[in-house]
């Protein structure tokens, strides 16, 4: 029987000079653990004019996870953070009533050729903290656990697992790990996992039970506690996943909330650039990504 419950492969999503491998949510399945959101970013080659530039735009009920590979973003955001991401650091954003942020090709790359490559991730918040005032916190790559057994290298993003902690403030059990192998290695790692889990590879293969996976594909795992499979040498996978939320949470644009009723409010503050609801980003005042009107009166 086979521990595998589910294939996703990456679907491309347009966003202007980047296409995105969108991998969570997904028709079939909407979350894993605690994870509601999940976009591959790149790898992407940026010419001296081209550069990364979303302007300010909302959130509610989530945290953002940015994990860059290669490149840089600089952050802004209405708490007044702002702040240069480079790879292998976490920022971690708790929107809770509501936060506004950019992110842009930092200053002193806008004129030179450049790779930008990462994740962009978001995590549903529990219950009683969808109201809570946003907070925003940056974890450097050096401050996150990294350690090497029989040859593989194993490295703690976000959360709690293998007996040890992540430095990146979540408020659930989750966990989000990398994974390395130079030499192909059997991976079984099922006893140290807890919830729902989902893999993704980024180089190389995965087998497991005479299956065999490459890139862009995204694994969801019947039973965590399974969770046992062979890599490639050279090779990179992502494991995240971790406990449910207890109620179901529903996401519509950038919004993700338990309460259909607290979106359709955010939905009418930003349409009506309701400052008080969701403040200008300082050093970012002059735009911003409006609600399409498409989607203004629709229902959830």
């Amino acid at each position: 029987m086979s521990n595998i419950g589910l294939i996703i492969e990456e679907k491309a999503a347009d966003i202007g000079n980047f296409l995105v491998g969108r991998l969570l949510p997904f028709r079939e399945k909407r979350a894993v653990g605690p994870f509601v959101f999940i976009d591959h970013m790149g790898p992407s080659e940026l010419k001296d004019y081209q550069n990364l530039d979303v302007p300010p735009h909302p959130h509610i009920g989530l945290s953002t996870l940015t994990y860059l590979l290669e490149g840089s973003i600089f952050h802004r955001d209405s708490i007044g953070s702002a702040i240069e991401i480079q790879p292998g650091a976490v920022n971690w954003m708790t929107a809770g009533k509501g936060v506004v942020h950019s992110e842009r090709t930092p200053e002193h790359l806008r004129h030179s050729d450049k790779r930008l490559h990462g994740f962009q991730i978001w995590v549903g918040l529990p219950k009683h903290l969808e109201q809570s005032e946003p907070t925003f916190h940056h974890i450097e790559a050096n401050e996150i656990p990294i350690w090497e057994e029989d040859g593989v290298q194993y490295k703690l993003i976000a959360g709690e697992a293998f007996g040890k902690k992540s430095p990146v403030p979540v408020h659930s059990q989750l966990f989000f790990i990398e994974i390395k192998t130079k030499e192909a290695k059997k991976i079984s790692i099922g006893k140290d996992l807890y919830g729902e889990a989902a893999m993704y590879v980024l180089d190389g293969t995965v087998s497991t039970e005479g299956n065999s996976y490459g890139s862009k594909q995204l694994m969801i795992a019947k039973d965590t506690k399974l969770c046992e499979f062979d890599m490639s040498e050279n090779g990179t996978v992502y494991l995240f996943g971790g406990e449910p939320l207890e109620e179901e949470r529903f996401i519509f644009w950038n919004f993700v909330n338990s309460d259909k009723e607290l979106i359709e409010q955010a939905k009418v503050n930003w349409n009506d650039q309701n400052h008080h609801a969701f403040p200008l980003v300082p050093g970012d005042e002059k735009e911003y990504v409006p609600l399409p009107k498409a989607i203004l009166n629709r229902k959830i």
